[in-house]
């Protein structure tokens, strides 16, 4: 079996899709491929993260790459790293998925996820290595051309000074903030930043065994962190993932901020200080209708493109944007940062609330949320799904008369197909998403 990239990476059950002999094929691959001699290697807290870090800094390795590993890191830092020492980088995580699962996201040396053409010329390097093609006999170093190990955790903390600097010497003093760590990267690190900024931190979930990541806590399961706002009387909440590359908040009273409310937010706020380029903010699909109508409402535009933050980053890129992201919390400020950084996320956005003296539930009012139901359906066979669902979306459609919005994708990561509706009510939303759910559901068996 070879890997395939999704949206975010390679992913897999580790020791079954995700072995230690592919993963050194990987390695081998993905030196070869984006031709750096340096790389940067940062790994979650998984029980099988050190096992699959021995392997992939095996293969680079053997291809003469000279490696710093940086230990237990949020998925952005090794992408700052990466940028910061113009090395390729490697994050071992399956980001919000439970322990079992691991993955491999891979960076460029401007600390960038790959393009489409570089992972499909990183697949095709893998699959002549594990076949044994003519890429397997390319003699391989040896004596002093081998590649070497160094550990860099210097790194880590050089990134959260950069989450300090990011705010321009202004602090968070006076706050007080809970912040749940998903037993996951931002367990050592995120609690660090926010004392340094002066905030006053009530730490949950912090205490990663190898199988507790993301179990029953982080931002796909933020119950914990707003039972504690409340009870801790808390100015705000911190939910991340597992590493640590998005976050979701809590305000005051204990209501959850997602993303979509996170962005509007920080737009607004940089649109009134002259400071977000274009006038404009990149979203998905999957953004909320109620955002669009406040990003109308303040003279911004949405530019629109698929699920993923690759997508979104893609646009930035491109069209030189300084702000986007998706509701689930990913959020890239292109201007400090080259991918999803949950920490640097909660640090921007915890500024507003300072600097403007409002609470975060007023800020964030900017945008009223349509009810938004979604449903992810296990499938077993997805072909011609579009084509044979079409009759049921264009039904699910005409029922909300443009009232709302329905959306079916297929996720990237796993075998599930996403059906997410949006209706004036939540109980209107709630049946369309289920007829549409059981449709995907019969068609997919």
């Amino acid at each position: 079996m070879t890997l395939r990239f999704g949206t975010d990476g390679v992913r897999g059950v580790a020791n079954l899709d995700l072995t230690p002999e592919l993963v050194v094929a990987l390695g081998r691959a993905a030196a070869r491929t984006l031709r750096a001699d340096r790389f940067v290697v940062g790994r979650d807290t998984r029980i099988s993260g050190p096992s699959l870090e021995a392997a992939l800094v095996a293969g680079l390795t053997s291809e003469g790459v000279r490696v710093g590993t940086m230990g237990v890191v949020p998925t952005p830092a090794v992408a700052w790293a990466a940028a910061a020492e113009e090395a390729a980088g490697a994050m071992i995580s399956a980001s919000h998925n439970r322990y079992p699962d691991n993955g491999i996201k891979l960076f460029t040396s401007t600390g960038r996820k790959l393009d489409d053409d570089v992972e499909d010329e990183l697949e095709r390097t893998l699959d002549e290595l594990v076949g044994g093609g003519d890429v397997a006999t390319t003699a391989a170093p040896t004596g002093d051309a081998v590649g070497t190990v160094a550990a860099q955790p210097e790194h880590l903390l050089s990134y959260a000074d950069h989450v300090v600097a990011s705010i321009g010497g202004r602090d968070l003093r006076g706050m007080k903030l809970v912040v749940d760590c998903a037993n996951g990267a931002a367990s050592v690190i995120a609690p660090h930043v926010l004392r340094r900024l002066g905030a006053d931190v009530v730490v949950l979930h912090a205490e990663p065994n190898g199988t507790n990541i993301n179990e029953a806590c982080g931002s796909t399961h933020p119950d914990d962190v707003q039972a504690a706002v409340r009870a801790h009387g808390a100015d705000a909440g911190l939910a991340f993932d597992g590493d640590a590359d998005r976050v979701l908040a809590v305000d005051g009273d204990g209501e959850l901020v997602d993303g979509d409310q996170i962005i509007a937010i920080c737009a607004v706020d940089r649109r009134a200080r002259g400071e977000l380029r274009n006038g404009s903010v990149v979203v998905t699909v999957m953004t909320n209708l109620g955002f669009r109508l406040a990003m109308a409402a303040h003279g911004i535009e949405v530019v629109e493109t698929p699920v993923g933050d690759r997508y979104v980053l893609d646009a930035l890129a491109s069209e030189g944007h300084a702000l986007g992201g998706e509701q689930s919390g990913h959020v890239i400020f292109a201007d400090l940062a080259t991918t999803g950084d949950g920490l640097l996320t909660a640090v921007q956005l915890l500024d507003v609330v300072r600097r403007s003296g409002r609470p975060l539930a007023d800020l964030a009012s900017v945008m009223t949320r349509l009810p938004q139901v979604l449903r992810n359906v296990r499938i077993a066979v997805a072909d011609d799904l579009d084509a044979r669902l079409a009759p049921d979306l264009d039904a699910a459609r005409a029922s909300l008369d443009g009232r709302g919005r329905v959306l079916v994708r297929r996720s990237g990561t796993e075998p599930l197909v996403r059906v997410m509706v949006e209706a004036p009510t939540i109980d209107e939303a709630e049946s369309v998403a289920e007829r549409l759910a059981g449709a995907v559901a019969r068609l997919g068996k």
